[in-house]
């Protein structure tokens, strides 16, 4: 089988389980962003946004992924992880990313106006910093996109 062709379908696979962490956010009125931590063909990590439920600006899916996978490992560096997201990190998130040492971001929807990850910042691939993620986008693009938009069409109703 083609390498590619299996990468996507692995890509896809995680990304759905990034999504439906997406959902449960949306379901509990936050910013519908899931996200999952892979490492060795399993999930370590996972989370959604937790901003409004915890009152803490730092509960970004990503960042309780992260934490996640740390303490599932029982280590501080996620090298030979994939991050899968359903929205482009910001740069907090971002810097996250490269202080953990997470070797690859898979995300769906860019973030046009915070975006860490190549969109309006490139913080993951900053050659000032000591490590650069490996960044696959548009996964699930369209369905990540579609969430948010459902949900911020509700909020401002």
């Amino acid at each position: 089988m083609n390498k590619i062709y299996t990468d996507l379908q692995v890509h896809q696979k995680f990304m759905m389980m990034a999504f439906h962490q997406a959902e449960i956010a949306y379901n509990k009125g936050e910013v519908p962003v899931g996200a999952v931590v892979v490492y060795e063909g399993r999930i370590v990590g996972k989370g959604f946004n937790q901003v409004e439920m915890l009152n803490d600006p730092t509960a970004h899916a990503e960042m309780l992924a992260i934490s996640s996978a740390c303490a599932t490992l029982n280590q501080k560096y996620l090298t030979d992880c994939t991050l899968y997201v359903t929205l482009e990190p910001c740069p907090m998130c971002s810097g996250a990313i490269v202080w953990s040492k997470i070797d690859r971001v898979v995300f769906g929807a860019m973030d046009e106006k915070s975006g860490g990850c190549g969109t309006v910042f490139n913080i993951s691939h900053s050659k000032q910093l000591n490590h650069r993620a490996e960044i696959i986008q548009g996964i699930m693009e369209s369905d990540s996109e579609y969430l948010l938009k459902q949900f911020f069409s509700e909020k401002r109703k």
